[in-house]
């Protein structure tokens, strides 16, 4: 039996949940930036999760999830405080560099908050003034808003809504931090490959070192199957050796996201699958016919 178990469970939304894992040496080798690849059970998809966070004294790394396909909605039934994990492997990927910059803005859309803590945090470690953009469609989905403001210099809550925070998308934060700060150095975007795009075009103009974490597809993990091949600069590189982390200058976006959409055919059936065989399971049995008095 593996000894991957999971220690907490928060429900952050109705698709978005929480899983913290005990693992004191992945806690101790975990760096920004690096993911895991996941299996729930043993006949269950290997499933890579970027790293949400790791603590070394708890012994313990993090994983937010979305409920959006097959593997991920069973793991939102099955896996529960007690339970444990098949296998999980990792730290995999290159950890993202937090070098030099003085000023950093670390930008998050909707899941993409909780991978771009880890950096935020490591920036602000490091002796960068942090400035968060967070962006989410509505209030009732903002989470971590505390975790940031611990490691944040300056905090910016876009919502799409306009429920919470500012009015619009991340990069109507992104404007707002230009507006007030003409010396940022670094801009990390992790979210939707549109988000990132978006980011990417917005500070082209500025010629502000834009970073972006990719995370296609992938198998193995380890570069062998070129299922998480992107394209960067006119070369063709693998996520999960190469990144995930790339410029995001160089990257092109629409090949990624074409890319991606080749692979929804497929996942609407494995979910279809899943959901016919929850919904037979879940069926009341019929009730036995009373015995003749």
């Amino acid at each position: 039996m593996s000894d991957f178990q999971i220690v907490t469970r928060q429900d952050i939304s109705a698709h978005t949940y929480l899983l913290e894992i005990e693992h004191p040496q992945m806690a101790r080798a975990a760096r920004p930036g690096q993911f895991v690849i996941v299996m729930a059970h043993e006949h269950g998809e290997r499933i890579p999760l970027t790293l949400a966070d790791f603590d070394t004294v708890k012994g313990t790394i993090t994983l937010v999830i979305q409920a959006v396909g097959k593997t991920t909605l069973e793991m939102q039934q099955t896996c529960q405080v007690g339970t444990q994990l098949f296998a999980l492997v990792g730290p995999m990927g290159a950890p993202s560099p937090v070098g030099q910059a003085k000023k950093v803005v670390c930008v998050g859309g909707g899941l993409g908050v909780a991978p771009v803590y880890p950096q935020a945090r490591a920036h602000k470690e490091n002796g960068a003034c942090v400035i968060g953009v967070l962006g989410f469609r509505s209030r009732g989905l903002i989470f971590w808003e505390d975790k940031f403001h611990a490691c944040c210099d300056e905090l910016i809550v876009c919502t799409d809504d306009g429920s919470a925070g500012l009015h619009g998308r991340v990069t109507e934060g992104l404007r707002q931090a230009y507006a007030q700060h003409a010396d940022i150095d670094e801009v990390v975007a992790i979210g939707p490959p549109i988000m990132m795009k978006g980011c990417a075009e917005f500070t082209r103009p500025h010629g502000t070192r834009t970073l972006v974490s990719l995370n296609p597809v992938m198998v193995d993990g380890t570069g062998m199957c070129g299922g998480c091949r992107v394209k960067v600069g006119g070369s063709v590189k693998f996520a999960c050796v190469d990144g995930p982390d790339f410029d995001g200058h160089q990257v092109d976006f629409d090949d990624l996201m074409a890319r991606l959409g080749r692979y929804k055919p497929a996942e609407q059936v494995a979910l279809q699958a899943f959901n016919e065989s929850c919904r037979l399971r879940n069926a009341a049995p019929m009730a036995d016919p009373a015995p003749a008095p």
